[in-house]
């Protein structure tokens, strides 16, 4: 409705004034600036940005000839390899949707991604054709396949219509493309791990990417021409966005098919890596590798770490290696990290320890992230900022995803009462930072008492034979459900219940503290977290 306000008049949105937000951009702009720059390191493989920007074109130029445009839904399963690059960009510059693969997922769970995102095309890593080939026996309509012929790849065979080059080489570099019409087009679907029930599609808008795209560069304080270090999955959360930010900065994509602690401190070694994500358990691989196979260089690396709440004992031991932890937090539905532990300069001063466990914090929103809070699940009431108090962690903002393909109810039940339910219990401290006590599902109710499995887990860190922890409910006729402790040991190490047990017991109230400890190989998703609905099983059954 008009006000009459003079700023209303003659002063409408047209071509010059307004361009719908969209990562796109910065890839033209980079190639353009810095076409010479090295834009991709693959083994033997080095490519400009003017080259990789003409093979992005080529492929929506590629994929335009086969039909596909506007909404259509193109996927992927591939490690973090060159092509992954590239489709972050040429399917949607096509017009289509880039729907990404989960690589160790079985072929029922592919299969049924395929269908329910209405998969047109198919780019698929050589190494990924045994379970490919499983799931498309599923599908009734199955989409065309492009094998990805990487140089690095070991075994599998090819199994689609044509290479993924054979297919650039039908497209056109020069294909004139347009951004899309309207910012909230939908860029990329995304599906969680479906741990309960099937997997759930997150669709992800140009705006929202193009934000966080932009919120990862300012929170980090990346300067331009990074050298990044592809040890976070490419297929979750799409890199976090990452694929866009860096090419936004003009970095250089180090590409890293498995994440080896040789192999990344070769690559940090090799090509000057400045940046490198990863969730914890990354963490743990390179501080538990052998001193000898360390980089040599005494350059200062920067590591994001998400997935799971860092243990304040592991974040010292990396940064005492060299590597300086940004922590950061969030979810699928809202494009990867959008919180962050925003360090101040007074805590530099503070003792090591005291530093760990301020860094162990979840924190702040990102800078485009609208807000956060710690509420109450049913009616969103703030709970006390006393660092005690346990509610859920709600956000709100342009960082949010636009909603769950072909799901209203889940996605209106998400968003209830104008905010969307992490379904993460925190607490909220005085000085607005917030730490997360435990996924709702994990939390232990003992005799009554909420005890956080997180709390635990940071002592077990602390223990000098532990290597990776996780604490889980078990079922106890007396309490209701008391903690039990999943170790995995240091190479070489030894340990025994009893002496786990009271270690703990010398840092936290004995109610807190495990009764059963399991030494094992503690289960882990493709992308390092912890698989507690496994344990929990394991634990039921002891």
């Amino acid at each position: 409705m008009s006000t009459g306000s003079p700023y209303e008049s003659g002063l409408d949105r047209n071509d010059a004034n307004f361009v719908p937000l969209s990562p796109l951009s910065f890839l033209r702009r980079t190639a353009t600036v810095y076409p010479e720059r090295t834009a991709i390191v693959h083994g033997d493989i080095r490519r400009s940005w003017a080259e990789t920007y003409a093979r992005c074109r080529r492929l929506a130029s590629a994929l335009a000839k086969r039909g596909i445009g506007l909404g259509d839904t193109v996927s992927i399963m591939a490690p973090n390899i060159p092509a992954f690059v590239e489709a972050s960009f040429g399917v949607p510059l096509s017009g289509a949707v880039l729907n990404s693969l989960n690589i160790r997922l079985d072929p029922e769970a592919i299969a049924f991604i395929l269908q329910h995102g209405e998969a047109k095309v198919l780019l698929t890593d050589r190494e990924f054709s045994g379970v490919i080939k499983a799931a498309l026996a599923q599908l009734e309509t199955k989409p065309l396949v492009i094998d990805i012929d990487d140089p690095l790849a070991e075994g599998g065979e090819l199994i689609g219509e044509m290479t993924y080059e054979d297919f650039l080489a039908e497209g056109d570099p020069d294909h004139p493309y347009q951004l899309p019409k309207d910012e909230w087009q939908a860029i990329a679907l995304n599906y969680t791990s479906g741990t309960t029930g099937n997997p759930k599609g997150v669709v992800y808008s140009h705006r929202g990417a193009y934000l966080n795209a932009v919120s990862n560069s300012m929170t980090w304080a990346m300067p331009h021409f990074p050298v990044y270090l592809w040890t976070l999955p490419m297929f979750h959360c799409n890199g976090w966005c990452f694929p866009w930010t860096i090419t936004a900065l003009a970095g250089t994509h180090v590409c890293l098919r498995r994440v080896e602690a040789q192999a990344i401190f070769r690559a940090i070694e090799n090509h000057g890596v400045t940046h490198l994500c990863g969730a914890p358990i990354v963490m743990g691989l390179m501080i538990n590798a052998p001193e000898e196979t360390r980089p040599k260089t005494d350059h200062r690396v920067s590591m994001m770490t998400a997935g799971a709440a860092p243990p304040a004992a592991v974040i010292g031991k990396m940064e005492a290696m060299g590597f300086d932890v940004c922590h950061v937090y969030g979810l699928t539905e809202v494009y990867g990290p959008a919180v962050v532990c925003a360090w101040k300069p007074e805590w530099d001063a503070l003792p090591e320890d005291e530093r760990a466990r301020l860094k162990s914090r979840q924190g702040v929103p990102y800078e485009l992230q609208e807000d956060m809070i710690v509420a109450d699940p049913a009616t969103c009431a703030l709970v006390p900022s006393d660092g005690q108090t346990i509610g859920e962690i709600m956000m709100r903002g342009n960082i949010v995803m636009k909603g769950y393909l072909k799901n209203p109810a889940t996605t209106e039940k998400s968003f209830a009462g104008g905010w969307f339910h992490t379904g993460d219990l925190a607490v909220m401290h005085p000085d607005g930072y917030v730490e997360i006590k435990d996924r709702s599902k994990d939390i232990i109710i003992s005799g009554g008492e909420n005890i956080s499995s997180i709390e635990i887990e940071d002592v077990l860190y602390k223990h000098p034979a532990v290597q990776a922890a996780a604490v889980v409910a078990k079922p106890d006729d007396k309490w209701g459900e008391t903690p039990c402790a999943f170790i995995e040991l240091k190479p070489g190490e030894t340990a025994e219940p009893e002496e786990i047990i009271a270690f703990c017991r010398d840092h936290l109230a004995h109610f807190k503290c495990p009764r059963a400890v399991v030494f094992s190989e503690i289960p882990k998703t493709s992308t390092g977290k912890i698989q507690k609905f496994v344990l929990r099983e394991q634990a039921r059954a002891l």
